[in-house]
């Protein structure tokens, strides 16, 4: 070979790896966003995504979102187990290497109706190639990234992945909390929920670590009652000494159905500005009971549909009162998490918040807390919403244990989905 030749082949190379490299960089400037990203299972798209495994295969995580860019999106989605913290290993036996990717992301147009975004993806997984699998029981976490610079994360979620589980005995009833006096007596009532299982012969018991019930879709609120931590008159467990254990947390209030704004009807909601509830301003519903919710969830008109466009969405709402601490508004746009960015602003004591919204059915509420410093305390979930049995949740609890295996991992052995309707 020439030296020409070998000097053109280097100076190809390096323009070729400029090239990438400035078309990454530029494709990052160009993405502004990503819009109503959500995961749900094949069995329902309104609850928690919990996957169960068994022999015959899993379930599907759906993940779908818009997004707005110029031009389409390079995008790769990478998933990463966790430990019961929702911290990702870095283990190497636990990273999942070869089959934690998703690469070559299809992207659709979307109908020229909708300015804020340009593109939408929807995919399922594990994928029928099997580049994508969970094959480790617990949380897991995924994250869009730049398919160049995995580092570059664009936005990320959470959920379960459970393999062959064992069977867990769940019952739940209505009491009354007795540590103090409440008033209104309403605020005492909670359900007692209590499981009880038994360990199969091939686990020790000495590696249960304690279990964990989400309400609905508040993943980072759970209820747990610990193992290593001492009894409380709320939250205690028993063990006989063999096989079998018993959980109970007594400190589950049931609040109330959830709010709603349902904005697919074109014919009323069908500008660009719009309020949350067509008939009014809001207020304290808390010795009133709701209607039927979606248990926190949201149903987004079909992207396909060229009214599955973008509104601002304003919520009002006027208390009956002055509160020491903050309101703000929560629901599956806020992943049902208290954000500073979620507080509503008060004039003349109206609260409000608008949000840009997709087309779709949202449960939300209104939350009462502390905020200092940018950091939320002191949350209240039932001041201005209620407090009541007739409430409908859905209670997902998760048994953990410290699987020694691996170099140690916090695995999830034990599922039950519990129903609170009376």
């Amino acid at each position: 070979m020439s030296r020409h030749s070998r000097s053109f082949g280097f100076i190809f190379s390096v323009l070729s790896a400029l090239f990438v490299l400035f078309a990454s960089d530029s494709f990052a400037e160009e993405l502004r966003s990503i819009l109503s990203l959500k995961a749900y299972t094949n069995r329902d798209e309104t609850t928690l995504p919990v996957l169960l495994y068994d022999e015959s295969g899993s379930d599907l995580l759906t993940i779908e979102f818009d997004v707005d860019a110029d031009h389409a999106p390079s995008l790769s989605i990478v998933f990463k187990f966790c430990d019961k913290n929702w911290v990702p290993y870095t283990n190497l036996f636990l990273t999942n290497t070869g089959q934690n990717i998703a690469r070559n992301l299809d992207f659709e147009v979307l109908p020229v109706t909708v300015r804020e975004a340009k593109y939408h993806f929807k995919g399922s997984f594990p994928d029928e190639y099997g580049y994508v699998d969970f094959p480790f029981s617990g949380k897991w976490r995924y994250f869009i990234t730049d398919s160049q610079d995995t580092s570059k994360v664009y936005a990320s979620g959470k959920f379960f992945a459970l393999h062959p589980i064992m069977p867990a005995n769940c019952t739940i009833k209505q009491e009354f909390l007795e540590d103090k006096n409440y008033f209104p007596s309403d605020l005492a009532r909670v359900f007692n929920l209590t499981t009880d299982f038994n360990l199969p012969e091939e686990l020790f018991p000495f590696y249960i670590e304690n279990v964990e019930i989400i309400e609905n879709h508040k993943i980072d609120y759970p209820y747990t009652v610990e193992r290593t931590e001492d009894n409380t008159l709320n939250r205690y467990y028993s063990w006989d000494g063999n096989k079998k254990f018993s959980f109970t947390s007594k400190e589950l209030r049931p609040g109330n159905e959830y709010r709603q704004t349902d904005l697919r009807n074109y014919n009323i909601f069908n500008s660009k500005n719009v309020n949350a509830q067509f008939d009014g301003i809001e207020t304290s519903r808390f010795f009133k009971n709701g209607k039927n919710d979606l248990n926190g969830g949201s149903i987004l008109t079909r992207y396909k549909d060229e009214n599955a466009v973008y509104m601002n969405v304003t919520f009002r709402l006027r208390p009956p009162e002055d509160y020491a601490k903050k309101i703000f508004l929560v629901g599956p746009f806020s992943n049902w998490d208290v954000l500073p960015e979620n507080e509503m602003t008060e004039n003349d004591g109206l609260f409000t918040e608008t949000l840009m919204l997709k087309r779709g059915v949202y449960d939300y509420q209104y939350v009462l807390a502390y905020l200092d410093d940018g950091k939320i305390s002191g949350i209240d979930w039932v001041t201005l919403e209620g407090n009541s049995f007739a409430t409908g949740n859905i209670y997902h609890v998760f048994i953990y244990y410290a699987d020694p295996d691996k170099g140690g991992y916090d695995r999830i052995i034990g599922y039950q989905k519990v129903i609170s309707r009376f």
